[in-house]
């Protein structure tokens, strides 16, 4: 009896394990079972949304590299030989038009100043006394009182007393000139850099080397290269200009930040970079607060004017086929999918400029196109672009306690439970 006992359970215990393996099966082969859409039934022609083509009217604007370079820049050198006895300015300050910068040593120049004043003072108190000569011995020659010659010498020291007046006036001047040198002012107004000296040092008038440079900084230049195809491309787009700003250059930082202020395109230039093969683009944006710096990298949005006609598609209804070539999917007057390639121009925002390949009035598929292939019929509806709900905070629900009778909540595809 015991024996029959112990067959028995094995026999349930491998009835339960049997029932056990046929229910995974079962459950596994649903997995892997591939589900029917919602919208799409057997046999029915697959649902999509499509964007019915309208022309617009565009601004376009390009975006170029560039680097900021100062307004003015001016090399601080000295017009006079000396020493150095004291900087008076604060390096990396900023510096007003006429400030003295350095001091020479004026001693020496101050002398050479006295002496020209001497020497001018002699020169003129000589000068009476030989036209006073020269006017009597003329006075007597008429009488025959003097001879021709007295009279020859006289006039002569008159002639020779006024040009010394004039030669030391002119060294006289040259001396408060140099005497002015010993003072090294700012020829313009801004950002003064690093002394090259310091207290003590000698220099040279126009030496290679300069004391310090001063930049101005507000306003300040933006560079930017552009290609002669660019160039040319643009010059043959047939934009409209008018109604557009086009001197007006908007800029951004190497992050991606925004400089807040414009700038005004100055010029052109005309000549090319055999280098490079492009122009030079001179902008100036004010820069009050000193935020752009020279030398600094920056991206500049530049206007190149209005596309009357222009055909914005979604992004999403642009695909590619395996050679990359741009291509999209329209619904045709039979209600079937058609291959039309494209020729795609620029992303602006979330959306593709197209210049060839659609034409007003085509509807383009922009939802469905997963297995979709040209030639299939399919049911168009108009596609609606997603709203952005508002953030609100998430909330927590509590999941209700597992008891008998209740199973686990199984999620579809979709995500909805």
């Amino acid at each position: 009896m015991q024996k029959i006992s112990k067959i028995r359970l094995i026999l349930i215990i491998m009835s339960v394990w049997a029932a056990l393996a046929l229910t995974g099966c079962d459950e596994i082969g649903k997995l892997i079972s591939p589900a029917t859409g919602p919208e799409q039934g057997p046999g029915g022609p697959p649902a999509v949304s499509v964007v019915t083509i309208e022309t617009q009217k565009v601004t376009l604007t390009t975006e170029l590299p560039g680097r900021t370079a100062p307004f003015r820049i001016a090399q601080i050198r000295p017009q006079a030989s000396g020493l150095i006895l004291k900087r008076l300015f604060v390096e990396g300050s900023d510096v007003k038009a006429g400030q003295v910068l350095y001091q020479i040593d004026p001693a020496p120049f101050q002398a050479v100043l006295d002496n020209a004043k001497a020497a001018l003072g002699r020169a003129e108190a000589n000068l009476t006394a030989s036209r006073l000569r020269a006017e009597r011995y003329k006075e007597l020659l008429a009488d025959k009182a003097v001879s021709q010659q007295n009279y020859d010498d006289a006039a002569a020291a008159l002639t020779q007393v006024t040009a010394d007046i004039a030669y030391y006036k002119a060294t006289l001047k040259t001396a408060r000139i140099n005497l002015g040198y010993t003072k090294i002012t700012a020829p313009i107004a801004g950002r003064i850099g690093r002394s090259n000296v310091t207290d003590g040092a000698i220099v040279t008038a126009y030496q290679p080397m300069s004391l310090t440079t001063i930049q101005q900084l507000d306003p300040i230049y933006v560079d930017v290269p552009q290609s002669t195809t660019e160039l040319l491309r643009l010059k043959s787009s047939g934009l409209n200009l008018e109604g557009t700003d086009r001197n007006k250059v908007k800029l951004m930082f190497e992050d991606g930040a925004a400089y807040p202020q414009e700038g005004i395109l100055q010029f052109s230039d005309v000549t090319v970079d055999p280098t490079t093969g492009s122009v030079i683009l001179r902008v100036v944006f004010p820069n009050p607060k000193n935020v752009l710096l020279p030398g600094m990298f920056v991206r500049t949005e530049i206007t190149e004017g209005i596309d009357e006609q222009a055909i914005l598609i979604p992004q999403q209804g642009v695909s590619r086929d395996p050679k990359g070539t741009p291509f999209a999917l329209v619904v045709d007057a039979e209600s079937k999918a058609s291959f039309r390639p494209l020729s795609l121009d620029r992303a602006i925002g979330d959306k593709w400029l197209v210049s060839a390949g659609l034409a007003p009035g085509d509807q383009v598929i922009v939802e469905g196109l997963v297995m979709l292939r040209p030639g299939t019929v399919v049911t168009a509806t108009p596609f609606e672009a997603p709203q952005t709900p508002p953030q609100t905070p998430p909330q927590i629900k509590e999941a209700p306690a597992a008891g008998p009778g209740t199973t686990p909540p199984q999620k579809s595809e979709g995500g909805a439970s």
